[in-house]
């Protein structure tokens, strides 16, 4: 693989035009060379290419991944831990090799099978909507979000001069992990906030409709993501996700109980537990 760093100078393909391969090609238009697009519905294609998303599209990876220099998994999870393997038939001469997928460490260890000809570099934006179509993308999607990257060990140093490059073009703010962090650190921040938006959702009472509004709107959205994107999510991040339920359920039963024993100090001192976390960790994730 000849593989210069230079984010202009690269034809990039993107394998799955939803909504985040749809916007990270908008975010991409004008800063490389040249923007593909692939995806197994025809109209996602045809759509794509009507309304400019990309230069070139296909729903036949072997039209258009010879041409690319970088390539960009932006399915669920599982789909790319199958499409890995079929990459050096579609292009044998190897290129570099991203992923956009909500965990890591299945996919940075199929990534690392990849032949020599192969470099490879996990990869996560932390931004995203509860809807996951191509109408739904944006360019400004990942404005400042953190953009995690995770350095895989077939992954070159001019690979990752460029993941960065790349990161920072779309206006995002690239984080390197390891890929076992990653996923302890999302099944607290993402995973398992998932099942407290769909559990609160499940068990709200449908007469109470009239009454939900804002607050509980914002509490809920998660619910409403995409069920293969999350069953995905949590069959390869199920024993953080564990982790961060049971430790969520232990804070939920004592809240519980001392509202039921009309403890109301002590339940202040942990309300007010909470109000501090969220603070800190709103302020921090606001900070430039």
């Amino acid at each position: 693989m000849h593989f210069d760093d230079s984010l202009r100078q690269q034809k990039i393909a993107i394998l799955g035009l939803g909504l985040m391969g749809g916007s990270l090609a908008l975010a991409l238009h004008g800063k490389c060379a040249k923007l593909l697009g692939i995806d197994h519905d025809p109209q996602i294609v045809s759509q794509s290419l009507a309304q400019g998303v990309v230069d070139q599209a296909s729903v036949s990876p072997n039209a258009i991944l010879p041409q690319a220099d970088v390539i960009i998994l932006a399915v669920p999870v599982k789909a790319i831990v199958q499409i890995i393997p079929q990459l050096p038939v579609w292009i044998p001469e190897g290129a570099l090799v991203m992923d956009l997928g909500s965990t890591k460490s299945q996919i940075c260890k199929t990534l690392e099978t990849l032949p020599e000809q192969f470099s490879a570099i996990g990869g996560h934006p932390m931004c995203g909507k509860e809807v996951s179509t191509l109408e739904n993308a944006e360019a400004s999607l990942f404005q400042n979000s953190p953009f995690v990257l995770v350095q895989c060990a077939n992954t070159y140093p001019t690979s990752q001069t460029f993941a960065e490059q790349l990161v920072q073009a779309i206006g995002a703010k690239p984080v390197w992990l390891d890929a076992a962090t990653h996923d302890l650190w999302v099944a607290f921040t993402s995973h398992s906030p998932y099942l407290v938006a769909n559990a609160l959702a499940s068990s709200t009472l449908l007469d109470a409709t009239p009454l939900a509004s804002s607050g509980w709107r914002s509490t809920t959205r998660l619910a409403g993501s995409s069920l293969q994107m999350m069953h995905d999510i949590l069959s390869t991040n199920t024993d953080h996700v564990l982790t961060a339920i049971d430790q969520f359920s232990e804070h939920l039963a004592q809240i519980r109980y001392l509202l039921a024993s009309q403890n109301l100090k002590e339940l202040e001192v942990l309300l007010n537990n909470g109000r501090s976390n969220y603070l800190t960790i709103s302020k921090h994730g606001d900070a430039p």
